[in-house]
């Protein structure tokens, strides 16, 4: 099997599995418990947080526990709205983000806040001169993706960060799932980052939001006050421990194969690039080193892919998230390309467990299925 959907998801690693086994087997207590048991479940917990802290160069009381990058996009955005909705309801985005950012805007804009949404460059890249004129007096809020899940497009973070660091009442969000391992990103100037577990070969329902100290959120749920009263509910030990295992697995692994991973995204974009009827969509001066997309054209993505299963190789048509709806990337349609191409779209995404001689392999097989699906038109 070769598996290039890396984007959607990972393979869990087996220490990771191993460490959330053992700790939920081993350390099983409610952390808020007050026997001594319970206080030893707390202090892994907080053990956990403070090496995530110390990984991503933040202070352990700015990192919070989540379920995932779905639930820090929530959480980022309404809880800013709800806290902050007095200064201001203005709230800028990109057109690119993915659905937890889209449709929590859409949200937002029927509870009175107006959103403005950023185009994009054929890269898929935003201009910061665009954001500076679309900000307002009363924005509180910019919520930019580091990477873009589809094309892997890289933003201006940065840049963006210096256009903010003197407007105290605009926070700055970052959804940082897809660059977690693969992109560094400086937390400087970042109010609110998100991450995932599950990206980075940790476990389905782990992730972190961080929060600078500085900012103040709405909680999307009532309870207990575990996490800092921002995320009620038992705190998963088990899976904060195993996020911690992959999150320093996986920085070790982009220290020491970050080369490797773009070589193989490269070796792929030019192979692709050399197929007549291959139209790429990933700019590779400007897109993060594991995500690859590209449209066959006159062929619908998930033609591709299902033709692609047959050979054992797993790759996605854009967001694994709306790829079951079948409608043309709302990315690829901001990037100005056409409804033909978009439909037709497929994203291969890589990780450090994937090889070049997989690569290869991969790039034999699309075009023995073009050349089949060619005839079959014919």
């Amino acid at each position: 099997m070769i598996y290039f959907d890396n984007s959607a998801t990972t393979k869990p690693l087996d220490a990771c599995v191993e460490t959330y086994t053992k700790v939920a087997t081993n350390y099983f207590a409610n952390p808020s418990s007050l026997h001594r048991y319970g206080a030893k479940v707390s202090d892994l917990h907080e053990q956990a947080r403070t090496l995530v802290a110390g990984m991503l160069s933040v202070s352990p009381e700015e990192v919070i526990f989540t379920s995932g990058g779905t639930e820090s996009n929530n959480m980022a955005i309404k809880g800013i709205a709800g806290f902050y909705s007095n200064r201001g309801k203005h709230i800028i985005t990109t057109a690119i983000e993915h659905p937890s950012v889209q449709n929590t805007m859409r949200y937002m804009e029927t509870q009175g806040f107006e959103v403005t949404r950023l185009p994009v460059d054929a890269s898929g890249v935003i201009s910061v001169a665009d954001l500076k004129n679309a900000l307002r007096e009363d924005t509180i809020l910019v919520s930019v993706m580091h990477v873009n899940n589809e094309v892997g497009s890289v933003q201006p973070i940065a840049e963006i960060a210096t256009l903010l660091e003197d407007r105290e009442q605009t926070f700055f969000h970052v959804d940082h799932v897809q660059g977690l391992t693969k992109v560094a990103l400086d937390m400087a100037g970042i109010d609110l980052v998100s991450v995932s577990g599950h990206k980075v070969h940790g476990l389905k329902g782990t992730g972190v939001l961080i929060k600078k100290k500085r900012v103040s959120l709405t909680p999307l749920l009532d309870g207990g006050g575990q996490e800092f009263g921002l995320r009620n509910g038992t705190e998963n030990t088990a899976g904060a421990v195993a996020f911690a295992k992959a999150l320093r697995i996986g920085l070790e692994d982009q220290r020491a194969h970050f080369t490797d991973l773009e070589a193989i995204r490269d070796y792929l974009l030019t192979a692709l690039a050399d197929i007549p009827e291959v139209s790429i969509h990933t700019d590779k001066k400007k897109a993060a080193p594991h995500i690859c997309c590209f449209s066959v054209i006159g062929h619908r993505g998930e033609i591709l892919v299902h033709a692609l299963e047959e050979y054992e190789m797993y790759v996605s048509t854009t967001s694994a998230c709306s790829s079951r709806a079948k409608l043309a990337s709302s990315t690829l349609k901001a990037m100005k390309v056409t409804d033909e191409e978009a439909v037709g779209a497929v994203r291969v995404s890589l990780s450090y467990q994937n090889t070049m001689a997989e690569a290869q392999r991969f790039i034999e097989v699309i075009q023995v299925i073009i050349k089949n699906l060619n005839e079959v038109v014919k």
